[in-house]
This record gives C-alpha cells, structure tokens and sequence, in this order.
C-alpha cells in the first residue's frame, strides 16, 4: 500500500578495506562529521519515539526486531556455557575472553542472520559495531562507548533499510532492553571493570542512554516524578515499565551504602522539577561527558555507513 515506505537507496559497496574502518584522533573532526549527526539523529529520534510511553505498552515487532532479539538470546546462551573461572583477582573473571572469542568469530554470521541476502555486502561492516557493543576483551571492562557501538549497530541497520521507522518503540523497548540485560548479566557474572567511568561523579558505571530514553518515557507521567526515583518502594512498583527505574533497580542490587554516595550524579537529578527537564539535562551530559570525551570515543570505528566526512547538508 500507500503507507510502505520505500527502502532508503543503498550505498552500493559496503565492503570497506580494512585499513579504511578509521578512529577518531581528532575529536574537532568528529563533532562535524556525518557520522556524529546520524548517531545523535538516531539517538534523538528514538528518545521523541518513546515519550510517555511504557515498555509494557503495544507496539509493532517486525521480523527484524525478532532477529535482532535471538542475536541478543544467543549472546546470553554462550553466557550460561561460559562459566567464570577461578582465578585469585576478583575483577575482571578471564572467562570473558573465551566469551568474547566466539562472539568475535561468530559476528558476521550473526548480523548476516538479520539482514537480506541483498545486503550481504554489508555484514562485515556492521558485525564490527556488534563486535565493539559489549566491552573490551583485553581489559575486561565495558562503558558508554561499548553501549554507544550498540547504538551505532542499531543506526547502521536503519541507515540500510533493515529496520524502520515505525520499528523505533521495537528498538529500545524490545531489543535495546534485551540488550541491556545481557550486559548485566555480562557484568555481573565476570564482574567486569567500568571503562572510562568518572566513578562516584559519573551517572553510572556501565550505561547511558537508558537514562536518556528512560527519563523520556516518564515526560508527562500523572504521578511519578523526578524525586520518586529514589524510592525503594516506587522503584520496585514500576520498574517493569521504565527502562530509568529498572537502571536504578540494578544499581541498588549492585551496590550497597546509602544512594546519595554511591550514586550522587543520579542523586542530584532527583532534585530536577520535571522529567522533560531531566531529559534535556541528560541529552547535554551526554555529548558533552560521552561524546565529546575523546577516552570514551576513540575507539568509535567509521566507515561507509557512519562516515568521518563532514556533514554535507
């Protein structure tokens, strides 16, 4: 009918040699790039996508939505086979590796697994992001740069088509929020370090963008506002429909000591007036304690998805 969207034009060669998958050294250059403008377009489009709406609300789930969901099961299946090891450090379980080893020869097949056969080009390409989504197996840490390759992996797939735009609820509720519990579950059991965390003035260890899209789902909400998120009995009522409150549910089962210290970023925000103001205040830390903090985003890979070069328009 009328309302199919016809598939965004497909850049013909994917195949990117590998010398041209590029980091970013010069953070000036990032800021303009083509890349940088898809990524936060992508990250704000979805953040409008969920406003005032539950994770338990109805939504579309398309065929690539389900994939991307057993992608994610598989990746959580190879936890429970990889057990962690004894070993004397308590951080960092060596485990992990062997985890990640498969993962890193099984990516192509994976994202070939959820992409047409006429866009096979583009496996490679895009299994790099998937790669780079779920911590580093040298330290044996993950951060906001691991979560924010997952975003670009997700970004890459809309930019070929694969997902669309009225797949954007299915992204964060379904298969971005898979994808945070199988990081929790990588977290907790090989008790991986934070990468690139600023510790107590940090908003979390591990994550972001949950608190961005989740701050946006409360906008608007008749009785939950800002100061209720540090209550314990609040918390455990609506966790099951607020990515936000489900982040502060793992953050208190992670750490123990009264909330204002271990967590005082979180805690300030608490005192914010309305959540569309938390959300807007969330968007401006983002870019400027992520995106623009050349730890966390030297490793962001670029190729002919998420080009280096300036934007054009």
């Amino acid at each position: 009918g009328a309302s199919e969207e016809a598939a965004p034009p497909v850049q013909q060669s994917f195949m990117v040699p590998k010398k041209e998958i590029n980091v970013v050294s010069d953070m000036a250059k990032w800021k303009r790039s083509q890349a940088y403008a898809d990524y936060m377009g992508f990250i704000l489009t979805l953040n409008e996508g969920v406003r005032g709406k539950k994770l338990t609300c109805e939504y579309k789930v398309s065929e690539p939505i389900e994939k991307l969901v057993a992608l994610l099961n598989t990746l959580d299946r190879w936890i429970d086979e990889t057990p962690p090891v004894d070993q004397p450090s308590r951080f960092g379980n060596k485990a992990f590796r062997t985890w990640y080893a498969k993962l890193d020869q099984e990516a192509e097949k994976l994202v070939s697994a959820v992409i047409p056969k006429h866009l096979a080009d583009a496996a490679p390409e895009v299994a790099v992001y998937l790669k780079e989504s779920v911590g580093n197996s040298t330290r044996i840490d993950y951060g906001t740069g691991h979560e924010a390759a997952f975003a670009a992996f997700l970004c890459c797939l809309c930019k070929i088509g694969v997902l669309r735009v009225d797949d954007q609820m299915a992204i964060v509720f379904k298969v971005f929020n898979r994808y945070l519990e199988v990081m929790r579950k990588l977290q907790k059991t090989y008790r991986m370090e934070p990468a690139g965390s600023q510790g107590v003035w940090g908003l979390d260890d591990f994550q972001f963008l949950p608190f961005i899209w989740g701050s946006s789902q409360l906008i608007d909400h008749p009785s939950l506002e800002p100061r209720h998120f540090v209550d314990e009995k609040v918390v455990n009522e609506n966790h099951k429909d607020f990515m936000f409150l489900e982040c502060i549910l793992f953050i208190t089962e992670m750490k123990t000591g009264p909330f204002a210290e271990h967590s005082n970023q979180l805690w300030n925000i608490s005192a914010v007036q309305t959540w569309s103001k938390v959300n807007q205040g969330l968007i401006r830390m983002y870019k400027a304690e992520c995106l623009e903090k050349f730890p966390v985003i030297q490793h962001f890979k670029f190729g002919s998805l998420l080009p280096i070069q300036p934007v054009t328009s």
